[in-house]
């Protein structure tokens, strides 16, 4: 099995009811900051890393992420049935991701700073780490109103606490999805399992980055590319 993730899934399969209106008749990913739509963004994002498979999960409105994706080369799961949440999703999507770790990342953000995945690849250490999520101060994180996910230790390990806030993109090994019984699960049911044997890492992002999740969020954002170019 490979230790490099040469793969990439992005989750775009949500419903996005905290944009109101604006998502009545498209999904989320779609929607445009700075005359760009935010799963575009984030696909310009992982050109660097020149992965060989790009995955992106649909179920609301999945006919148009599907139209909007064609021709680029880059996959479609269609979740038909039920949100399979970003554990489901992931596991539903092994077969066009292959074996081995993969990136994954929301597709609601907007960045400013140096690119989220190259930073990942060059600090990921398979031998000691299952997954490696990139974090962010939280006077860092834009439109973010919570107050953090992990706390990191010098040697990068994280635990759960008020601290850093997940930025949504991380480097994560997929076996151990096997043994999660559930159809339908977040990816933190496979952290806790990380956690425990002490290979849950994070990075600190040393740039800015928005959390595109309400309208409030879209002006943020509008705001963070118009200070400088992402």
């Amino acid at each position: 099995m490979r230790d490099t993730p040469n793969a990439v899934m992005l989750f775009a399969a949500g419903f996005g009811t905290r944009m109101g209106e604006l998502t009545r008749d498209i999904p989320k990913p779609l929607l445009q900051v700075g005359g760009k739509s935010l799963l575009d963004r984030t696909l310009e994002l992982t050109t660097s890393i020149a992965a060989e498979h790009t995955i992106v999960n649909a179920h609301y409105h999945h006919q148009k992420v599907a139209k909007h994706l064609k021709g680029t080369g880059v996959q479609v799961s269609i979740e038909l049935s039920d949100v399979l949440e970003t554990g489901g999703g992931l596991r539903n999507a092994l077969p066009l991701l292959g074996n081995g770790p993969v990136f994954t990342s929301n597709t609601d953000a907007v960045w400013q700073g140096q690119n989220p995945f190259e930073m990942l690849l060059d600090a990921w250490q398979p031998d000691h780490m299952d997954a490696l999520l990139l974090c962010l101060p939280k006077e860092s994180a834009i439109g973010h109103k919570g107050t953090g996910d992990f706390i990191l230790n010098e040697a990068g390990q994280i635990k759960r606490g008020p601290g850093m806030v997940y930025s949504g993109v991380q480097i994560l090994k997929t076996d151990g999805l096997a043994d999660i019984a559930e159809t339908s699960f977040s990816l933190n049911v496979l952290w806790d399992k990380m956690l425990a044997s002490g290979r849950l890492y994070g990075l600190p992002y040393p740039g800015k980055w928005c959390d595109v999740g309400s309208p409030e969020g879209l002006q943020l954002a509008e705001g963070l590319l118009e200070t400088k170019d992402v």
